[in-house]
């Protein structure tokens, strides 16, 4: 069984007895506080040149009438504290790589092409509720000088009082997580980093900070 099959069955199960376990006298227990995301290094493409465009949707530059290369996809999620509480006005920036391996970045030596109409960077702010949503295109995997990277989505998220940095993964590319080095590194806790598949292109993921 596969690194990422056996997450999946140990989230799962974890997630059912604490929804569910009893205590004595048959009462409903309260549940167990959620599991703080997993956190990742930031990257060496971070953007230094911000777009003059960061909306939610990273499909299009505003202005253009060209659409990004690549395969559409929304992820959608709420950010929480570390008793499950929703934190409203958190802001996360993400960046990504595009459907060609390739970040609009300096110091990225990869030869794969630049997508003019893919916008590869984001500014988002949470709701009431902590939630949050982003229209962009599934990143690619790619060389790196520290091996094969998985495809994933860089996120810094900032709550009222903590931060964090992460990368975001994809539960579908269980194959190629397993030959990223950056992604086993996380172990057990890799399930905190994983987007799960709601349907053909929509994904949910949760972000739990610490005390925010």
């Amino acid at each position: 069984m596969d690194h990422d099959h056996r997450l999946s069955r140990r989230l799962f199960a974890g997630a059912a007895l604490t929804a569910v376990g009893l205590v004595a006298g048959g009462s409903i227990a309260r549940a167990a506080a959620p599991a703080r995301t997993a956190g990742g290094p930031l990257g060496p493409f971070y953007p230094i040149i911000r777009p003059g465009d960061d909306d939610f949707d990273m499909t299009q530059i505003r202005g253009q009438t060209g659409r990004a290369l690549g395969r559409v996809i929304e992820v959608t999620g709420r950010v929480l504290d570390r008793k499950g509480n929703p934190v409203s006005g958190a802001e996360l920036e993400l960046w990504q790589c595009n459907a060609a391996g390739r970040y609009a970045h300096p110091g990225d030596v990869a030869t794969a092409p630049l997508d003019p109409n893919f916008q590869g960077f984001a500014r988002l702010m949470t709701g009431a509720s902590g939630e949050w949503r982003v229209r962009t295109i599934k990143p690619s995997g790619y060389d790196s000088p520290i091996g094969w990277r998985t495809p994933h989505i860089h996120f810094d998220i900032k709550g009222r009082q903590a931060r964090l940095i992460t990368q975001m993964y994809f539960t579908e590319d269980y194959a190629t997580n397993s030959k990223d080095a950056l992604y086993n590194e996380l172990g057990e806790d890799a399930v905190t980093a994983m987007a799960q598949q709601q349907e053909a292109d929509r994904y949910r993921w949760d972000i739990v900070l610490g005390d925010s």
